[in-house]
């Protein structure tokens, strides 16, 4: 199983701070594709990935266990 934290309005988009996933092992680009069409993110492509605290890259790899963060940018002024 596989834990995403979500933030500002990827929580807001969904009513949840946190989803669990039935996974053994899956690229972080295919955890966005999935959850994409499951849960209708707009859009995730540009959304900031960690692995276990650690900032990841679209081709690394997530295994069962591991938590996952989704952190948008962040606007200001």
């Amino acid at each position: 199983m596989i834990k995403i934290l979500l933030f500002a309005q990827l929580q807001e988009e969904i009513g949840q701070k946190h989803i669990e996933i039935e996974v053994e092992e899956i690229t972080v680009q295919q955890l966005k594709e999935m959850l994409k069409v499951k849960f209708k993110f707009a859009n995730l492509d540009n959304v900031m990935v960690a692995i276990n605290e650690e900032y990841a890259m679209d081709q690394d790899v997530i295994q069962s266990g591991d938590t996952v963060a989704f952190i948008p940018p962040v606007s200001g002024g």
